[in-house]
């Protein structure tokens, strides 16, 4: 199974996981949430689209809601506090090399120019941002941001983030349209998370191409 396929297909295989594992689904969805927010070498694994399934779910009486909710912003607290400490530890050392199968310096430089455009707001705001949520909290670790403060943002972050993914699935994902199209309205949330990413792109070469080519006087 590769990382496409378990994204374009979380509503099969969550529902294979919920028959097959019973009550320990939630375990296994902490461990997922807690890892993606957790590790560096993780941004691949579904965040967004997951808490949204797992919420959808949850409606439809498979899971409890309000354990569910509770265990994903706890996953999700625990694992920026982890991350905030790898980095804090071990975050020089790591991005040595130029490049890295899962660390890859460019991430960490595009996460340090988003900290200075919105400084201790990224720990919240880079909830909602792939690879911008795996790499904010290391960040703050290495920039030795201090940890009371760092534990403020991550919480509320946290409750924000996953608490409301969660939410909204549960809140919407029994809707016939959205239920009878779930593969597609993932697919729209995984993009919608994209665009700001996409955007900051694009205005970063932007940047870059009008400082190397000046207009003419």
């Amino acid at each position: 199974m590769n990382p496409l396929d378990l994204i374009f297909h979380l509503d099969k295989y969550l529902d294979l996981l919920i028959t097959t594992f019973g009550g320990w689904t939630y375990a296994i969805l902490f461990l997922i949430i807690f890892a993606e927010t957790g590790f560096v070498a993780a941004p691949f694994l579904p965040g967004d689209s997951l808490l949204f399934a797992a919420g959808a779910f949850a409606t439809r009486g498979v899971l409890n809601f309000w354990l569910l909710a509770f265990l994903m912003v706890a996953a999700a607290i625990l694992g920026d506090t982890v991350n905030y400490w790898i980095g804090y530890s071990l975050g020089p050392k790591i991005f040595k090399k130029e490049r890295g199968f899962f660390f890859r310096r460019e991430h960490l430089h595009r996460t340090q120019a988003f900290f200075q455009k919105y400084g201790a707001k990224t720990i919240v705001i880079g909830r909602f941002l792939p690879i911008i949520r795996t790499f904010a909290p290391f960040v703050a670790g290495i920039g030795r941001m201090s940890y009371g403060k760092f534990l403020a943002y991550n919480i509320v972050g946290g409750i924000i983030w996953a608490g409301g993914f969660t939410a909204l699935g549960y809140l919407f994902g029994n809707i016939p349209f959205i239920k009878d199209n779930f593969t597609y309205v993932l697919i729209i949330i995984i993009l919608l998370s994209l665009l700001p990413v996409v955007w900051e792109l694009v205005s970063h070469h932007w940047h870059k191409k009008q400082l190397a080519y000046p207009p003419v006087q």
